[in-house]
């Protein structure tokens, strides 16, 4: 666990709708989850669904306190574009990270673990190991 700052958080979504729902489950399911910093990437600048790597490039700055950023991103073009971002190697913070997670249960693991004082890896490994929740 890190002692220091916060991981920052960004969900990208085709949806402004979804990625605002989800960060409030999450939020809600982490007590709370105010002391981590959580930003919402979604749909297109003119609230349309879509992605937009301006949205997505503004939230991880608004969330970057220095510990890294994980990034969540639910499908398809989303996962493209925060790819292409962290490929042209400017435009996110430095530590960024796409993690390969479903997208809600992978983002309230995120933020749990982040408001627990996770480091960037243990955020990461608590969304990936999402994939393994069995529902039956």
């Amino acid at each position: 666990m890190s002692g220091g700052e916060p991981v920052g958080i960004v969900l990208v979504s085709h949806s402004a709708a979804v990625a605002t729902a989800v960060a409030e489950l999450a939020r809600g399911l982490a007590g709370g989850g105010d002391a981590v910093p959580v930003a919402t990437a979604g749909g297109t600048e003119d609230g349309g669904l879509g992605t937009s790597a301006e949205l997505i490039a503004a939230a991880a700055a608004a969330v970057d306190r220095g510990a890294g950023v994980a990034l969540l991103a639910d499908l398809g073009s989303s996962v493209l574009t925060v790819k292409a971002l962290l490929a042209e190697g400017d435009e996110l913070p430095d530590g960024s990270r796409l993690l390969d997670a479903p997208f809600v249960e992978g983002a309230v693991a995120a933020v749990v673990t982040a408001t627990a004082g996770g480091d960037l890896e243990e955020v990461a490994a608590a969304a990936e190991e999402a994939y393994s929740y069995r529902k039956v």
